[in-house]
This record gives structure tokens, C-alpha cells and sequence, in this order.
């Protein structure tokens, strides 16, 4: 396997914490989100032309974070990741929320991503070229 990719580096802000002093939950799935569109580029498919170059683009079909240690105001983050799995349709993105410190590991995330025709409006085959490239960074066993 490959080394995981880089995706993204943050801070935790004191404005996301709840009432119990600690990143609330719903402010995990923007900065996932966020590494989810770098992935795409970082496989050397950016998403800015998948459509142009492909005739389709991804959805996201299921997202699965699992929280695994609190984060505090003034954490810093980094978010790595692979591709888990290849369908025929949809592709798995694995990724973990890391603290930039320590390299404890605060969230995971798995990501289904279903190939999309516009034109049509319905799930398409994922094109070769495509295949090809997340073969390159597939770690299945993530």
C-alpha cells in the first residue's frame, strides 16, 4: 500500500465547543467534507473536471464517522486517507481525523461515493481511467 494522503490541516476553535467543553459532533462532517473534495485531486482526479473530462461525477451515497477522542480549542488537526473499496458504481474513501501533535487518532470516516450521471440523473458506471487511478491508492483492508 501507499502512504495515506494528506487531505487537509485545521484548528479546533473555541466556537466549536458545546456545552460540555468539547468539538461538538456536527462540526466533524464540514472539515470531513472539505477532505473529501481534496481527495479527489489529491488522486490525481480533480473534481473541477471529472464532469468535463469523465460525463459524470460522484455523490455521496453513505458517511460513517465514528468519534473516538475529544478534541479541545487550539487542537490542531490533520485529516489523512485512502480509497477502501471499488465498486462498479461507487468507490469507499477511508479517512482518519488526526491530532497534528500527537498523531492520535480523534474520528474516522468512511465515505460511499456513487458515480453520477447528470444528464440521465441516475447512478452510471465508474469510467476506466477512473478505476485505474483509485486502483493506485486502494488499501481494502482500511
Amino acid at each position: 500500500m501507499q502512504n495515506r494522503l494528506n487531505l487537509l490541516q485545521g484548528v479546533i476553535h473555541p466556537w466549536h465547543h458545546d456545552h460540555f467543553g468539547h468539538m461538538n459532533v456536527r462540526h466533524y462532517a464540514p472539515f470531513f467534507d472539505d477532505a473529501s473534495y481534496h481527495m479527489w485531486t489529491r488522486l490525481g482526479l480533480p473534481y473541477s473536471e471529472m464532469l468535463s473530462q469523465h460525463g459524470v461525477h460522484t455523490v455521496a451515497a453513505q458517511a460513517t464517522t465514528r468519534f473516538v477522542q475529544e478534541l479541545q480549542a487550539g487542537d490542531l488537526i490533520v485529516i489523512d486517507g485512502v480509497v477502501s473499496r471499488i465498486g462498479t458504481k461507487s468507490c469507499c474513501f477511508h479517512m482518519r481525523m488526526l491530532h497534528a501533535d500527537s498523531g492520535a487518532v480523534h474520528a474516522t470516516y468512511d465515505l460511499v461515493e456513487v458515480f453520477f450521471d447528470p444528464a440521465t440523473r441516475k447512478s452510471a458506471p465508474m469510467p476506466p481511467e477512473i478505476r485505474a487511478k483509485l486502483q493506485e491508492w486502494l488499501a481494502p483492508h482500511e
